[in-house]
């Protein structure tokens, strides 16, 4: 199976079996299950979710698609506009992985606020002579 894809800025309201629609504003793919089910499947694009790639012709989503909570159950990665078809995951596979995820969302957002913060104090910090004499008089 292939998927075409539509850039949009809203989700319609019908999906078409074969089409993957990206909303690069709201940051999310969506697209019909490619085991013909019919389960609309999204797909979040973040640095935690799924990354989006278009070379100009065509769009893959990476990492694969696992609809473990749909009664399908299918596995597949969305590469080129072509479906790869990936293989089933037993409960600890699928357990293990939503783990991992969890735990690395946690450690990136943990890290990104690390260096927000580390962003906000480096801004206040007085960065030449005349800007550390002026804080001080300021402070004194």
């Amino acid at each position: 199976m292939t998927f075409k894809h539509e850039f949009v800025e809203f989700i319609p309201d019908q999906l078409e079996t074969d089409t993957l629609y990206i909303s690069v504003p709201h940051r999310t793919a969506i697209h019909k299950c490619a085991c013909g089910c019919g389960v609309e499947v999204v797909t979040p694009i973040s640095p935690t979710d799924w990354r989006m790639t278009f070379d100009g012709e065509t769009v893959a989503l990476s990492p694969s698609i696992g609809n473990w909570s749909y009664p399908c159950r299918s596995h597949y990665w969305i590469k080129r506009g072509r479906v790869v078809w990936a293989e089933d995951w037993s409960v600890e596979e699928i357990r293990d992985a939503r783990a991992l995820d969890r735990s690395r969302k946690a450690e990136y957002y943990s890290e990104l606020k690390d260096r927000q913060h580390s962003k906000q104090t480096d801004s206040r910090r007085p960065r030449n002579a005349l800007q550390r004499v002026w804080h001080w008089i300021k402070s004194t």
